[in-house]
């Protein structure tokens, strides 16, 4: 029985992995297809879109079966609960990425409003925090967790720049506003998603450490 709890315990660590490495695909190719004016980058994050939602409901069949067959330990039990949770980051994730690739569909039908710097930037924080905060789930990382919370300030003060700058432009001219809002929210998106990565982290600091650093992540230095 041992054997099998850990086999299914692996597998579900593989689908998480899966599934953060699809989720980061989109937010890259979403923001891609936006910077570069790509539209096939587009029908692909939504072909994704299907992968994703398909493993969520694996893996909380998984992490389910765990619990009510094996009846796992208290540190077993907790890293499954986590599974569950961030599970269900990256599920809303992959759903971001779809908005943003929503945005950039509509975006692409207009001329482009300015060229893109910050957001390209913030994608890419943004995506790498998913990716670390997976790592540091699969190999119980806590220094790593902690790193990928503090990271999310960096995202936040990018999407407050972006609002200041594209309400610059709403200001200038009121043809302007449909697309710098589409940004805005493209912003909005890509903030949320820097979000869930910290939730992921929050959770796997806790699982190791044992502490709560919601609200309060400088406090575990």
């Amino acid at each position: 029985m041992d054997r099998h709890f850990d086999e299914e315990l692996k597998i579900l660590k593989e689908k998480l992995i899966s599934m953060s490495s699809i989720a980061e695909e989109m937010i890259q190719k979403s923001t891609t297809a936006l910077k570069d004016r790509n539209t096939a980058l587009i029908a692909d994050v939504f072909e994704k879109e299907k992968d994703v939602n398909m493993l969520q409901i694996e893996v909380d069949d998984i992490a389910l079966k765990l619990i009510a067959l094996h009846q796992p330990a208290a540190s077993d039990l907790r890293f499954i609960i986590s599974a569950i949770k961030i599970n269900s980051d990256l599920e809303r994730i992959g759903d971001l990425a779809i908005n943003i690739a929503q945005c950039a569909q509509d975006l692409l039908k207009e001329a482009p409003l300015k060229p893109l710097i910050d957001i390209p930037r913030m994608a890419d924080i943004a995506q790498k925090m998913v990716k670390d905060a997976i790592d540091a789930f699969v190999n119980k990382n806590s220094v790593l967790a902690r790193d990928v919370c503090m990271r999310d300030d960096s995202v936040d003060d990018l999407n407050d720049q972006i609002f200041r700058e594209l309400l610059t432009y709403m200001m200038q001219d009121s043809k302007n506003i449909n697309r710098a809002i589409e940004l805005i929210l493209v912003a909005r998106h890509l903030e949320r998603i820097a979000d869930h990565a910290t939730n992921i982290g929050e959770d796997v600091y806790y699982i190791v450490e044992g502490k709560d650093i919601r609200h309060h992540v400088e406090d575990s230095q």
